[in-house]
């Protein structure tokens, strides 16, 4: 069994159970009052017992969780005083980022992403959904690989050029959803969007590695620049942790998870949602946890999380939270509730007196049950609070046994080379009278094709991307299929 995780203490020592781990966290508090350190604790404490962590660093200060911390005596007096020692030591850590500067790019490919999270990518409304939805249809029924943003918008406008043509065998196809989803493309690829889609793309088997002394890898997500477009770094991580879902085993309720997931900033992710999605994304966090995924929400407000989702979250870290506005005595309130009950503690009162560094704590039990909340004081992490400069970050990058794996693009053949292919052969005459199919067929892309020699390494990545991006038109369909019954009900 694996040792349990020493996150704080009140008259008690507070552990997290790794068996309970699997079970959800929020860690919630206004700014400045700890959230960052106890996401840092915690993620120290599971990269300890072998248990890989991935979490976003959207203001660049979780990056110190590499490097030991400094010999401070005012962290070993606070270690000393809770019970502990303060011993400098630095995780194994993997350092990821969607524009690939400040780490391994990570990315994957529009097939991947699938209609439904690219139509909430994009901000588009159902028609406009569903148009998408068909242009997916139409892209897998012909064998056209959806890789990057220009394979996505040469299909489209392949759709909308022929739209009449196919309208008996797709439907009615929209010429103005056409533009609109043409118009959110183009402002995706500005914010990036042309970096997020292509290959090599990001096998999640590379997020649950352990590194020296079987230490979990802290996966570090660099999301400074991803945070300007917060529904795309939103649902970028609502597709990982879907790919969790689709691609991990069932395992039930192991001695220990198989990666912990942290969600910060997590209001954005349920920010102008339908009342469906906001159901399907309960779902999926329901049901990722008997694959062994932790997912803990890191968030200012309790209010920010629907109660359904909240309801899932069984264990708790709860830092100091202001009562200025009605808003703010109401999450208060919500906050308090959340806890059970301590006949000695009014935590109504207790949340807004929190100093920094102390939090309300309740984690189950070993039958799964809360436990009663206590008011603690949060250990201080062994690591490195705060960023890490660029020489430290680049020698962790390159000393990385992916590095290389991802660092270079590869543009194989995909549905923008089979349009442009038939492009050139629609210019030869075609004998009059022959039938729309005869004078618009879509093409069958040749296979294998690659823009030139790639290392063996980017090489063996592109074949597992393939493999996913070019499987059969059946299997695409269902996993979409999956994604579709999860995420959106249709």
């Amino acid at each position: 069994m694996a040792d349990s995780i020493f996150v704080a203490k009140a008259e008690r020592e507070l552990d997290l159970l790794p068996k309970m781990a699997n079970r959800h966290g929020l860690i919630a508090g206004a700014t400045g009052t700890g959230k960052t350190v106890t996401l840092q604790v915690l993620a120290e404490g599971f990269s300890r017992i072998g248990v890989p962590v991935f979490m976003a660093d959207v203001k660049g200060d979780l990056a110190g969780i590499s490097q030991p911390g400094a010999q401070d005596p005012k962290m070993a007096k606070r270690a000393k005083d809770l019970g502990t020692i303060f011993e400098p030591q630095a995780c194994p850590v993997a350092f990821w980022d969607v524009w690939g500067e400040q780490g391994h790019p990570a990315r994957t490919t529009i097939s991947e992403m699938g209609p439904l999270l690219l139509s909430r990518m994009l901000n588009l409304n159902d028609t406009q959904s569903g148009v998408l939805e068909l242009v997916f249809k139409m892209a897998d029924d012909n064998g056209l690989l959806l890789l990057d943003m220009k394979d996505i918008r040469s299909v489209l406008q392949y759709a909308g050029d022929q739209a009449k043509d196919i309208t008996t065998s797709y439907g009615h196809i929209s010429s103005a959803s056409i533009g609109t989803i043409q118009r959110g493309l183009l402002a995706l690829e500005q914010q990036g969007g042309d970096k997020l889609f292509g290959e090599p793309a990001l096998n999640i088997d590379d997020l649950l590695q352990t590194g020296e002394g079987g230490r979990g890898v802290v996966n570090i997500l660099a999301a400074e620049k991803l945070m300007s477009a917060p529904k795309v770094y939103a649902t970028f991580l609502l597709w990982l942790l879907s790919e969790l879902f689709q691609r991990l085993p069932e395992v039930g309720d192991p001695e220990k998870p198989k990666l912990v997931f942290f969600f910060d900033e997590a209001h954005l992710l349920f920010e102008d949602i339908s009342p469906a999605l906001e159901e399907k994304i309960e779902q999926v966090v329901r049901l990722v946890r008997s694959k062994g995924v932790g997912v803990y929400f890191v968030t200012q407000n309790p209010l920010d999380i629907p109660d359904k989702v909240l309801g899932q979250l069984g264990n708790r870290v709860q830092h100091a939270l202001r009562a200025f506005t009605p808003r703010d005595q109401k999450a208060v309130k919500a906050a308090a509730d959340t806890f059970r009950a301590n006949p000695k503690l009014k935590v109504e009162t207790a949340i807004t007196e929190l100093a920094v560094g102390e939090a309300l704590v309740s984690f189950l039990d070993d039958q799964g049950t809360p436990g009663e909340v206590q008011r603690a004081r949060v250990l201080p992490p062994n690591t490195r609070i705060g960023p890490i400069s660029k020489e430290e970050r680049d020698k962790i990058i390159r000393g990385s046994v992916i590095y290389g794996h991802y660092e270079q693009m590869v543009d194989r053949e995909s549905a923008y080379e089979a349009l442009q292919q038939r492009t050139s052969r629609q210019e030869q005459p075609v004998a009059s009278g022959a039938p729309a199919s005869a004078r618009i067929p879509f093409p069958t892309p040749a296979t294998g094709a690659r823009k030139g020699p790639q290392r063996e390494t980017v090489i063996e990545a592109v074949f597992k991307s393939a493999a996913r991006s070019a499987a059969s038109s059946a299997g695409r369909q269902l996993m979409r299929g999956i994604m579709g019954s999860l995420l959106k009900g249709r």
